[in-house]
């Protein structure tokens, strides 16, 4: 009786137990097919050829294969079923792939979890795997990603998609469940301020910096001042401004900095002879300068002003996450905002004089992160992934003040995690070309 008891105990809390699954050694069995995995494409026309290969491995014998098979229109691959799945836990998968003959990874090789619901459809949409790190001529995939609404169970999904002269070896898989991710809060603020008639640099960014001191309570994280903050109000020329970063102005902001114990970014001038920037500064909480960006779309007034475009879209890495810097005009244009985006920035800040709000809210949108400004003649505000407007400065002198977490996940009823679906599905393979005649 007590060892019935004990077997039925034990048996429940096997089926209690969290899902877990690790495979780095796969056999083919007399279809071909490993126990417990499949192989899925949408019709048979554009079926890839599968097959497990005991030559190419990472760590034990045996690694799943995928093969265009030189059909550009094959997509599919391998899929292993998970039960146990619990609605609003959260999940981890890795697997490690080596491709061959793939032209754009990004979009070619696919790891993803399909979430499926009792009855046997799909619980909301599919997360994808984006985030790589290299393993000598392998690669580490990794995802995690919270199990919706009705999920009982999940789809491990591999595949190779249009690449018909592509070979691609999936090995050394695994899927656990995970705790939740915590809160990564970071408080913003970013002041409105337009000084009048200053007549020097000093004396505009003592206006700024008196600004800070008044409107910027105790532990915020990052203090965002406008473009240009040693030009305006003073009625000079960027040459009369401009000077070296590292130099006075970024000395004055490293002060600010350390006395709120804040992260500081601010636009100004700068001198490298013979070239003059449009840059932002990033100012540490220490008062040190870690970082700058010089603004690559300048608008013709300035090219006419005498300044130099910038080459790079630089991120930086904070105590709270990875930032980066846009200026003003960089918001016409898509690049900038993705170019970060795909770099891995979390947090973009961003000076500005005037501009598109529309198009502000369009990159906070389309590459799913928090854009904070501080214009003048452009809302002070910070915006969500979704460009919703957290908080708003309208007044002079003023801060937009928001605690943004750099966790939360902003979904799509319809689409899902854009961001994961963003970074698989840009197509960078094609390529925006000018005319033959510029070429």
């Amino acid at each position: 009786m007590l060892r019935t008891v004990w077997l039925m105990a034990f048996a429940a809390l096997c089926l209690a137990a969290p899902p877990h699954f690790e495979q780095s050694e796969f056999v083919a069995g007399p279809d071909g097919i490993p126990g417990g995995w499949a192989v899925w494409a949408a019709r048979p026309e554009v079926a890839p050829r599968t097959f497990v290969d005991q030559v190419h491995s990472l760590k034990q014998r045996g690694a799943l294969a995928i093969s265009g098979n030189s059909n550009a229109a094959s997509y599919g691959g391998w899929e292993k079923r998970l039960e146990g799945i619990q609605s609003g836990n959260w999940y981890r998968l890795a697997a490690s792939y080596r491709a061959e003959g793939v032209n754009y990874e990004p979009l070619q090789v696919v790891a993803r979890l399909d979430w499926v619901a009792a009855n046997g459809q799909r619980a909301g949409q599919p997360d994808y795997a984006y985030r790589v790190a290299p393993e000598g001529p392998w690669k580490r995939l990794v995802l995690e990603a919270p199990a919706p609404e009705k999920a009982i169970a999940v789809r491990l999904q591999f595949y190779l998609a249009n690449a018909p002269q592509g070979l691609v070896w999936w090995d050394d898989v695994r899927f656990e469940e995970i705790p939740a991710p915590s809160r990564r809060p970071v408080r913003v603020a970013a002041i409105n301020l337009r000084p009048q008639n200053t007549g020097s640099p000093a004396r505009s960014v003592d206006e700024f910096i008196s600004a800070v001191d008044a409107a910027v309570q105790p532990g915020t994280d990052v203090i965002l001042l406008p473009e240009g903050i040693t030009i305006v109000g003073t009625g000079k020329k960027y040459a009369e401004v401009a000077e070296l970063v590292p130099g006075p102005t970024t000395a004055r902001l490293g002060e600010l900095a350390k006395r709120h114990r804040a992260f500081v970014v601010a636009g100004m001038y700068e001198r490298e002879a013979p070239a003059m920037y449009n840059t932002a500064i990033l100012v540490d909480r220490a008062g040190r300068l870690i970082g700058k960006y010089r603004k690559v779309y300048l608008p013709r007034e300035e090219i006419e002003g005498g300044l130099t475009p910038g080459n790079d879209f630089p991120v930086f890495d904070t105590d709270f996450g990875r930032v980066g810097l846009m200026i003003c005009w960089d918001v016409q244009y898509a690049d900038p905002a993705r170019a970060l985006a795909l770099r891995g920035a979390e947090l973009l800040l961003l000076p500005i004089w005037g501009g598109n709000e529309t198009l502000a809210k369009a990159r906070a949108i389309e590459n799913r992160l928090f854009i904070v400004t501080s214009g003048y003649d452009f809302p002070t505000q910070i915006l969500d992934p979704d460009g919703e407007v957290l908080s708003v400065a309208r007044e002079q002198r003023a801060a937009a003040v928001a605690t943004l977490d750099l966790n939360k996940r902003y979904l799509d009823p319809w689409l899902g995690d854009m961001r994961g679906r963003f970074f698989k599905e840009l197509r960078l393979d094609l390529e925006a070309k000018h005319p033959p005649a510029y070429r």
